[in-house]
C-alpha cells in the first residue's frame, strides 16, 4: 500500500533540507545537501541561486531514496530569510548573485537613507529599521549591477526563487511572513508599498504576489524526481516556520532559533510599532489574517564556535565545548562575535569582532568558554527588550542543531533567568513548513489539530544559584561598548 507523506524543504544558509512527514507528524525521512557561499569582499556574502536549486533537488532526492513507496501529497518551503536574487522572468535565468541576509555591502546605501531622514517612516510601515540585513538596498544594488541584462525582471527572496523553479517558471510568489522581511510590505496595509518602492527606486511590477503561508500557491511541473501536479502549499521564513512548529500560537509564546545566526521571537496581539533594538514582522497568516511578532536578530551565533575551535587549534565544536566546561567561568574574557557587523538590538553594522579582558591568567579554556558564552549574552540581549515590550514571556521554546548541547542551553537558561523548552526534533523549521502545508490542503483541519503535533523536551531550568548573572552581564556590555566605539 502507498503511503502519503508532505515534502518539507528548508533551504538554509548553509544547506539544503528535504523531509518527509507523516499525517501523524512524525518524520519519516529526510536528505541534506550542503549550499557553498563566497565571500569576495569584506563584508560582502554571495551565493548562487543555480547551486541553491541544485542543492534543493539533491536533498529531495536523497529524502525520497529512504521511502520510494511514498506518495506526497504536498510540498511546504521554509527558506532562508533576507537573501535576494533577481532573475529573467521570460529565461528563468538568475542576474546575478544571491545577496545573503549576512552581506554588509549596502552599509553605505543605509546611512544615507539614514541621513535623509526616512528611517522613521520606514520602521513605522515596514517595523524594520534601515540596515543592510534588509533587501531593499541589496535589491537596489542588484537591478543596479545586473539590472541591465534583462527587460523583464523578477525579484525575490529564496521562497520566491523556489516556488517559480517548482512550478516550472509559472508562478512569481511569496508569503506574508517573507514578505515581511523585504522592508518593502505595509505591514498594516498588508500590501506593497507604493512609497518605500520610490524610496528604494524598485519598480512594484518586478515584486511577487502575496499570499497567505498555508496556501496552493502552484503545482509541480518539470521537476526532476517528482510528479507534475503536487500542490506548493506553504512558503514561509525559517524563524517563522520554527515558531509555529513548537505550537506558540498564543501572544507572548516565543523561541530562539540557533544556527548561523540566531532569531529570538514572540508572538504579539497586533503590529506594533517595536521599540528601539527590535523588529515587528509577521510570524505567518491564515485565512488572510496575519499573526504579528516581535523579533531580534542575532547575525553571528553558532558560527563563531568552528570560528574559535580553529583559532585555538582544535579539530572540532565538541572539542571547543568540552574545553570550555573545564573553567567555572571566563575570568573576565569576552568575545563579542561581529564579524559582519552587530545585529539586534544595536544594529552597528560596520562593528568587527574582538576580544577583551585578556591577562596573563587567560588560558585557551577561558576563550573557549568565552565564546560559548557570547550565544547566551547575545540572546539576552534581545530578550531583555523583547520581554519588556510583549509585557513578559511565558514559554520560550528552543530549536537548532547548538539547541541540542545541554551545556549551551544551560548558559542561556542561566542568563535569561528563564526557562527553556526544547524542541524534540532540531528540524522545527521544516516540520512548522510542513505544517502549514498541511493546514493548506486539509490534511489537519486547524491549529488545534497541530498542537497535538508538537513535541517538546523537558524544560530547561536556569541553575537555583545564579549569583554572578549581573556581573557577567555588565562585563559583556562594556565590551560591546568598546566594540561598537571602535567604529
Amino acid at each position: 500500500m502507498v503511503q502519503s507523506a508532505i515534502l518539507a524543504i528548508d533551504e538554509g544558509t548553509t544547506n539544503s533540507k528535504a523531509i518527509l512527514v507523516s499525517d501523524a507528524g512524525d518524520i519519516i525521512a529526510s536528505g541534506s545537501a550542503p549550499v557553498p557561499t563566497r565571500f569576495p569582499q569584506s563584508g560582502w556574502v554571495e551565493q548562487d541561486a543555480i547551486e541553491i536549486w541544485q542543492a534543493s533537488l539533491q536533498a529531495i532526492a536523497t529524502c525520497l531514496r529512504q521511502k520510494p513507496d511514498i506518495a506526497v501529497q504536498a510540498i511546504g518551503i521554509s527558506n532562508q530569510r533576507e537573501s535576494v536574487l533577481i532573475w529573467d522572468r521570460k529565461t528563468g535565468a538568475p542576474l546575478g548573485p544571491v545577496v545573503t541576509w549576512q552581506c554588509r555591502r549596502t552599509a553605505p546605501a543605509c546611512s544615507a537613507l539614514k541621513s535623509a531622514g526616512h528611517e522613521r517612516e520606514v520602521i513605522a510601515r515596514t517595523g524594520l529599521p534601515l540596515d543592510p540585513l534588509f533587501p531593499p538596498t541589496k535589491i537596489a544594488w542588484l537591478l543596479k549591477h545586473h539590472g541591465a541584462e534583462s527587460s523583464d525582471i523578477c525579484i525575490g527572496t529564496i521562497d520566491s526563487w523556489l516556488i517559480w523553479k517548482l512550478s516550472g517558471g509559472k508562478v512569481h510568489a511569496t508569503d506574508k511572513s517573507n514578505a515581511a522581511r523585504t522592508q518593502l510590505f505595509n505591514l498594516q496595509r498588508q500590501c506593497w508599498d507604493d512609497d518605500l518602492c520610490r524610496v528604494f527606486g524598485i519598480a512594484k511590477t518586478m515584486l511577487p504576489e502575496v499570499r497567505d503561508s498555508a496556501h496552493v500557491f502552484a503545482h509541480t511541473q518539470g521537476v526532476d524526481g517528482l510528479p507534475d501536479g503536487v500542490p506548493i502549499a506553504a512558503a514561509i521564513g525559517d524563524s517563522h516556520a520554527a515558531l509555529f512548529s513548537h505550537g506558540a500560537f498564543l501572544p507572548g509564546d516565543g523561541k530562539v532559533t540557533f544556527g548561523t545566526g540566531s532569531s529570538v521571537m514572540t508572538t504579539v496581539p497586533e503590529f506594533i510599532i517595536p521599540p528601539d533594538g527590535i523588529t515587528t514582522t509577521i510570524a505567518w497568516s491564515l485565512n488572510g489574517r496575519p499573526t504579528y511578532a516581535f523579533e531580534g536578530n542575532i547575525l553571528v551565533c553558532a558560527s563563531i564556535l568552528p570560528w574559535t575551535a580553529e583559532l585555538l587549534g582544535l579539530q572540532s565544536v565538541n572539542a571547543l565545548l568540552d574545553l570550555a566546561q573545564t573553567v567555572a567561568d571566563s575570568q573576565g574574557v569576552c568575545l563579542v562575535p561581529a564579524h559582519v557587523g552587530l545585529g539586534a538590538p544595536h544594529w552597528a553594522a560596520e562593528a568587527r569582532g574582538l576580544i577583551s579582558g585578556l591577562s596573563f591568567s587567560t588560558g585557551p579554556a577561558h576563550i573557549a568558554r568565552a565564546a560559548a558564552e557570547s550565544i547566551a549574552f547575545q540572546v539576552y540581549d534581545v530578550f531583555e527588550i523583547m520581554a519588556q515590550a510583549a509585557g513578559g514571556m511565558g514559554r520560550v521554546s528552543v530549536d537548532g542543531g547548538p539547541s541540542r548541547n545541554q551545556f549551551l542551553m544551560q548558559l542561556v537558561a542561566n542568563c535569561l533567568d528563564h526557562p527553556l523548552t526544547p524542541c524534540r526534533n532540531a528540524e522545527a523549521s521544516a516540520l512548522g513548513a510542513a505544517y502549514l502545508a498541511g493546514l493548506a490542503t486539509g490534511i489537519w483541519p486547524d491549529l488545534h489539530a497541530l498542537s497535538r503535533l508538537c513535541r517538546h523536551d523537558a524544560a530547561i531550568p536556569p541553575a537555583p544559584a545564579n549569583f554572578g548573572r549581573h556581573t557577567q552581564i555588565d562585563t559583556w556590555r562594556k565590551a560591546i561598548a568598546r566594540t561598537i566605539a571602535a567604529v
